[in-house]
């Protein structure tokens, strides 16, 4: 499956260097565009039209009635500033077609990218599930219930994590989580959404430097 890429700034799913970037064809000869902070084109012939998100809904570049069958959006699942992960959240709307959404399948499996499909909500599924447990754990850690290396090994030894979670957030950037769970909590409003103190900290000392 053939790709361009229209881009505009730096993109979290491919940044610099990616070999995603690198195996992208000229406009004319692709079959699906791949939009990395670029406008959202209008061109009905293309296979699909791939929007990269943030944190904000599909239906935020589309609007929410009568969107277009080909267009869906994207997001490479990438913790902070860490490397970005091989899975790829494909969002779509109500009226995405299944063409549209096999040939955004096809683009990304054809470079070993791992896909995982969801309707469009804002934090999609893994900033859902995640985000409330890295909070949690912040929370418990103010409250001195554990140190977070001892928190970190129980999660890592009892539940077979790969790295605990307060780890995990700290890795990523503190004030990276701030910006997520606050777009999260903007929308639903439920206190696991609520950033937890450290990362209102970091949030706000990036903002005063």
């Amino acid at each position: 499956m053939r790709y361009a890429i229209l881009q505009k700034g730096i993109s979290r799913s491919f940044p610099e260097g990616d070999a995603f970037l690198a195996g992208a064809s000229a406009a004319a000869d692709a079959e699906v565009l791949i939009c990395l902070g670029a406008p959202l084109p209008n061109d009905a012939k293309r296979a699909a039209i791939l929007v990269e998100l943030g944190t904000e809904c599909l239906a935020d570049h589309t609007g929410l009635e009568a969107a277009p069958a080909n267009v869906l959006g994207f997001a490479r699942y990438r913790n902070g500033d860490d490397v970005p992960s091989k899975l790829v959240e494909i969002v779509r709307h109500g009226q995405t077609s299944a063409a549209a959404l096999d040939a955004a399948r096809a683009v990304f499996a054809d470079k070993s990218l791992e896909v995982a499909v969801c309707n469009d909500q804002v934090g999609r599924i893994i900033d859902r599930l995640v985000r409330p447990k890295y909070n949690a754990a912040l929370r418990l850690l103010d409250e001195g219930l554990a140190t977070q290396a001892d928190m970190d090994l129980t999660c890592k030894l009892g539940l077979g994590y790969p790295d605990g979670p307060i780890e995990r957030v700290i890795r990523g950037g503190l004030a990276n989580h701030y910006d997520v769970t606050s777009a999260l909590f903007d929308v639903y409003g439920t206190t696991a959404f609520a950033p937890a103190r450290q990362a209102v900290v970091a949030a706000r000392r990036r903002k005063a430097k």
